[in-house]
């Protein structure tokens, strides 16, 4: 039996409308966010699409010990609780080690496990434990079957808790898998098993067009930003019950992800496709619509 996923007022799952979790890589500023928050809420509220802002306040997986990594827990969490108030809109963000979980639970409505960092115990059992929904990306090194391994843990750390098995409180996230070398292919076969697992599933737009290490500096990853409709528009024809976008409205300047994200207007422009195949689809899994 599919389950569905609640976070703050949206809700995901079979029979809901889609979820687009969206904002920039990195909490710049306030005002950034604001403007990316505002602008995705707008076009996700006029198509009747759930919205949940996203921003990272810490960027702990750079490929450079000199790379910009964001404001910080304080600030990115002063700038993320600003923006839910503002807004109006439940907020999410990544956590990177298990002392983060309970204060960013405080203050976000959805916490997310980075991909590199889904099989650590600790970080995920410390975030089931918050009472918080938990969105965990697979990793690029995992086939869909191991992420059962994954959700056992956030299943036995929520049960710890006193929260049974955490039916409503787990998302998964599908962002890609390494093929060979600065390659990143997505398995849409893979993503039908990932959702028959019986959670809401999300697919990473953005990141799956990444080239991980395939710049000439090293200092961060290259991208196929051009490709990301097309991975999309095939997620939401498979039956994804949510999106992740990064947007920005100047992406080669972007602190992070520059390579990757897509310009503002983009995204917005992308949404209207995207709610009229969830329409079709209905969320689940779609036998022969790709």
């Amino acid at each position: 039996m599919m389950r569905h996923l609640q976070v703050g007022s949206v809700s995901a799952g079979p029979g809901r409308p889609l979820v687009v979790i969206a904002g920039p890589c990195v909490a710049e500023s306030a005002e950034l966010c604001l403007e990316i928050g505002t602008a995705m809420r707008d076009a996700c509220r006029a198509l009747g699409l759930g919205y949940v802002f996203k921003a990272s306040f810490d960027k702990a997986n750079r490929s450079s010990i000199t790379s910009k990594r964001g404001p910080g827990t304080g600030e990115g969490l002063a700038i993320l609780s600003r923006v839910k108030e503002e807004l109006g809109v439940p907020v999410t963000t990544d956590i990177h080690e298990p002392a983060q979980a309970a204060a960013v639970a405080g203050v976000v409505d959805l916490l997310q496990v980075p991909a590199f960092l889904c099989r650590q115990t600790d970080l995920l059992v410390a975030a089931a434990q918050t009472g918080r929904p938990v969105n965990v990306k697979k990793g690029q090194f995992m086939a869909p079957a191991e992420m059962t391994h994954v959700v056992r843990k956030l299943e036995e750390g929520m049960a710890g808790a006193g929260d049974g098995d955490g039916g409503g409180r787990i998302l998964l996230t599908e962002r890609g898998t390494f093929f060979g070398y600065h390659r990143l292919v997505n398995d849409f076969a893979g993503l039908g098993d990932l959702i028959e697992m019986g959670y809401p599933v999300c697919f990473d737009v953005t990141h799956s067009t990444q080239l991980p290490g395939g710049t000439v500096d090293h200092e961060s990853s290259g991208g196929r930003p051009d490709r990301a409709g097309l991975l999309a528009r095939c997620a939401v024809a498979a039956g994804v019950h949510a999106v992740f976008i990064e947007a920005h409205p100047d992406p080669p300047n972007a602190v992070s992800d520059a390579a990757t994200m897509l310009p503002l207007d983009e995204a917005v422009g992308l949404l209207s496709d995207l709610a009229g195949l969830h329409r079709v689809v209905g969320g689940g899994v779609a036998k022969g619509v790709c």
